[in-house]
């Protein structure tokens, strides 16, 4: 509904409106039983003057509604501690209540399949009674919680897609950084065990072993998965925020690790040894229990270490981002000042090659991965949302990264697959997984896949690391091992596919035969391969298609223009298509003339491209005197594709 302030000049939000179809998506979730009669107020009509931040630090802490988003609040409690951060998602000099400039209108940002995005709402809120009955901040007079909220909600769709979620999620999107999730029960990691991150580490012990400076840098978030016996209050399936650590001393000499915990439903826990008037206070000296309790803020709560691993199921850790953008390591506090992200695709019959369970397991896209020197290397592979924003809702795949140390390039391909991998994550259905790890300086292959074979998505892998590293696209094969002897020249075509005349696709579609054709003719028969084909398509890396191409024998009295795909076989097939930079094929000719239709998989997809044709030929030793000085240059033929 629209209200009285909602006067000419007031930004409305056609996009995201104030009715049910921002609030709902599916009503699978308690929501809609939860909600009563909802209106749709600017902060001036909810209070006088509104502010974005409140006065006193504490009051801007988020503080959760009748909305299952509190792992979304956990990552809001991150951008409290990073200024930079706060920036970076909510952009300085927007106007406010009160300026000339105000339209009720803001706009934030959210890193998204690896870049950041603009989202603009306007300030109405959902509100009951008259009070939002989303999330807010603890003042009833600041407004940034509830609006990042709204524009996070309609980033996902609705706000009822904020109903559960995974912190480590939302703190990647209000950072564009990596957060680990790590378990403090006896259950199995979800490395393997020759992942150098998790060998002989025991569950929890991780957290422990932060630095006290990574303790305060780090954003850290404590979940509980099921009902618990101590603390009744922390409820099931619910997320908090650590806040602070604190190393004690008792009066007997015991040192003892106390942690400040925030629950986002803005009451305190009534359990545990540290319970307010608990008896852990009594073993400390009155003016420090003191200092503690009197720097515990509305929702907090204190526990010790021993507690806090009982009582919770895992952590979340998010990676330290400063300003220049570089990660710290939250394994050795070391700054990861070299980063690359590259973008891919699992495409079905292509390149969604399955599990190393399948026999298709090599047709995963696969990249390379240089090292200079040894050193600290982060690896992520998350999986992005299709379709793009603002749409989020299809189901997570089971994904996983392996990693294989290669001596060279040249390199057997299916040799290499077979053997256990260097360093790998088993297939999770997380968004994203991460391994980290130290490596010697060499080549590496990455191969990242999904658990079945044919599931189709889009992901983005990415390296950080405290040594000069290169990420790359590795060809549809390793590349050939050297010809054997004789005498080789090549021939490069230049083409293009164009929609309606030229982009025919792969042979499953009957305008195949309309793809450009190139000439070939083969001379020279001794035995052995004596062709060399490769297709390379002139597009960015993040933006490839489904490539490969077909040869043809082309009839005697025949030409090009002659021949019917169609009807025909082809005798030499680069497939399937991939979504690599280049494909190629080494086969044996006899002599005569061919085709070559160079193809997309799918029709009418522009592109232009290289086609590279390296015949075996014969020459006769040349008879002559050679003169210093006389050089003898040779030049390829270039045959040029026309519209």
């Amino acid at each position: 509904m629209q209200t009285e302030a909602e006067h000419i000049g007031m930004f409305v939000d056609r996009s995201f409106p104030a009715d049910d179809s921002s609030l709902f998506s599916d009503y699978t979730t308690p929501l809609s039983s939860l909600l009563g009669e909802i209106t749709w107020l600017r902060p001036q009509e909810i209070c006088e003057h509104p502010q974005l931040f409140p006065d006193e630090p504490v009051e801007a802490n988020p503080k959760q509604g009748i909305l299952g988003d509190c792992w979304l609040l956990c990552a809001c409690s991150m951008l409290l501690k990073n200024q930079h951060l706060m920036n970076k998602v909510f952009p300085q000099e927007q106007p406010l209540w009160g300026d000339s400039g105000y339209h009720g209108d803001f706009r934030f940002k959210f890193w998204r399949n690896g870049q950041w995005i603009e989202v603009r709402v306007d300030d109405r809120l959902p509100c009951i009674n008259g009070t939002p009955c989303f999330s807010r901040c603890v003042s009833s007079r600041a407004f940034w919680v509830a609006l990042l909220e709204k524009a996070y909600a309609k980033l996902h769709g609705s706000y009822e897609s904020l109903w559960a979620g995974q912190v480590c999620e939302a703190m990647v999107d209000l950072s564009g950084a990596i957060a680990e999730r790590w378990s403090l029960k006896e259950v199995k990691s979800p490395q393997q065990p020759n992942n150098i991150q998790t060998k002989d580490t025991p569950n929890g012990t991780r957290l422990s072993q932060l630095s006290e400076e990574l303790k305060k840098r780090c954003s850290i978030s404590c979940s509980i998965h099921s009902a618990t016996t101590g603390v009744p209050e922390l409820g099931q399936f619910h997320a908090m925020s650590v806040m602070e650590w604190n190393n004690v001393t008792t009066t007997t000499g015991e040192k003892v690790q106390l942690i400040r915990i925030r629950n986002p439903w803005g009451r305190r826990s009534r359990g545990g040894t540290w319970k307010e008037s608990g008896l852990g206070w009594s073993s400390l000296e009155p003016s420090c229990a003191q200092a503690l309790l009197a720097h515990t803020a509305e929702g907090e709560f204190w526990m010790d270490e021993t507690e806090f691993q009982q009582e919770f199921d895992e952590v979340t850790v998010s990676y330290p981002i400063i300003e220049e953008g570089h990660l710290q390591s939250i394994y050795t506090g070391n700054f990861l000042t070299h980063s690359h992200q590259i973008g891919g695709r699992w495409v079905k019959g292509h390149s969604a090659g399955g599990c190393r369970n399948n026999s298709t397991f090599s047709t995963n896209p696969k990249y390379w991965l240089k090292v200079s020197e040894r050193g600290e290397v982060l690896l992520s592979l998350l999986q992005c949302a299709l379709p793009e924003p603002p749409a989020e809702g299809s189901v997570k795949l089971a994904i996983a990264l392996h990693v294989w140390k290669v001596e060279t390039k040249r390199f057997n391909l299916t040799r290499t697959i077979n053997n256990p991998p260097l360093l790998s994550h088993t297939h999770a259905y997380d968004r994203e997984v991460v391994l980290h790890t130290h490596l010697s300086p060499g080549f590496y292959l990455l191969v990242p896949s999904t658990f079945l074979q044919g599931a189709e998505g889009r992901f983005l892998l990415r390296v950080y690391s405290s040594c000069s590293t290169s990420v790359s696209v590795m060809k549809s094969t390793p590349p050939l091992q050297p010809c054997s002897e004789g005498d080789w020249e090549s021939i490069s075509s230049h083409g293009c596919w164009t929609v309606g005349s030229t982009a025919g696709g792969g042979r499953n579609f009957p305008t195949h035969g309309r793809n450009p054709r190139i000439p070939l003719a083969v001379t020279y028969d001794p035995g052995g391969n004596n062709v060399r084909v490769t297709l390379r398509q002139n597009r960015r890396e993040d933006a490839l298609q489904a490539i490969g191409f077909h040869i043809y024998k082309v009839l005697d009295g025949g030409s090009c223009s002659s021949l019917a795909p169609s009807v025909m076989s082809p005798v030499v097939s680069c497939v399937p298509h991939a979504h690599s930079q280049e494909v190629s094929v080494s086969c044996h000719l006899q002599p005569g003339e061919y085709a070559v239709i160079p193809s997309t998989y799918q029709p009418d997809l522009s592109g232009q491209f290289t086609l590279t044709v390296t015949r075996k030929i014969h020459r006769k030793a040349l008879q002559c005197q050679e003169r210093l000085g006389s050089a003898i240059q040779e030049v390829s033929c270039i045959s040029v594709m026309r519209r």
